[in-house]
């Protein structure tokens, strides 16, 4: 099966600060990739290339099998690729239903006027949501009523719903219950069922090996290396991401 996303030779340079160099990264549809590495590997900034918030400084990215330059997010966004930070990007004051179409709003025309279609927008995003099984109370709820679980879940529910092709997650469960945790986890499952390649960035890596097909590991800007979950345990990943072994596959 091709993959959905190959990146060859991803190299980035601020100056004369090299973040990234020579990786090479494939993904496939329907499959969960887990992006590991401690505090500076260069997780982050490969995410901003594939994302188009940092352009490379070498290499290519082929997307279904096409070259394509992801110069903007808005180009990212364009191909089916979403992406949820740790910050989550939800308006506390705004409703749930507002959140989930921040920037892509529905309008509905009053004579004249352009205007927000909310009631569109309601049932929209309730209809959504309970697609991969999350219920809210009421879409006119503003989302600083909400758990950190439940904030989660409506930006990871957006994120699945129009990101049709990947959906990147960045540390989804961090400060999050044992409970939403699970439900998180859930989530990223149900993408995957519903055939969306996913990169999984986290520092749990029990979280890592409930839920990941496959491991790749940075180091100070280049991969380490890339594992099927089945073939490497926890102390094994954990070893390598502190640099305690040169070990690669």
């Amino acid at each position: 099966m091709s993959a959905l996303v190959e990146m060859r030779g991803i190299g980035r340079r601020f100056g004369h600060v090299t973040a990234l160099s020579d990786i090479d990264l494939d993904l496939h549809g329907g499959e969960i990739l887990a992006l590991l590495g401690d505090n500076g590997a260069g997780k982050s900034t490969l995410i901003k290339v594939l994302t188009g918030i940092y352009p490379p400084t070498e290499g290519t990215i082929h997307f279904d099998g096409e070259p394509i330059a992801i110069t903007s997010p808005t180009v990212a966004r364009s191909v089916g690729i979403e992406t949820v930070y740790q910050d989550l990007a939800l308006i506390p004051r705004m409703s749930i239903a507002r959140n989930f179409y921040l920037g892509r709003e529905l309008t509905r025309q009053v004579g004249p006027f352009t205007i927000l279609d909310h009631d569109r927008m309601r049932k929209g995003s309730c209809s959504a949501l309970a697609e991969i099984g999350i219920t809210i109370r009421d879409a006119d709820d503003p989302v600083g009523l909400l758990s950190g679980g439940e904030r989660q879940s409506i930006a990871i529910g957006r994120a699945v719903h129009f990101g049709s092709r990947l959906l990147i997650l960045d540390e989804p469960t961090s400060a999050l219950s044992i409970g939403e945790t699970r439900k998180v986890l859930g989530y990223i499952r149900s993408a995957k069922e519903r055939g969306l390649a996913v990169i999984f960035i986290t520092h749990n890596l029990h979280h890592v090996f409930e839920v990941s097909d496959r491991l790749a590991i940075l180091a100070h800007g280049e991969k380490l290396g890339e594992f099927q979950a089945e073939d490497v345990n926890v102390d094994e990943v954990a070893k390598m991401i502190m640099g305690e072994t040169g070990t690669t596959r």
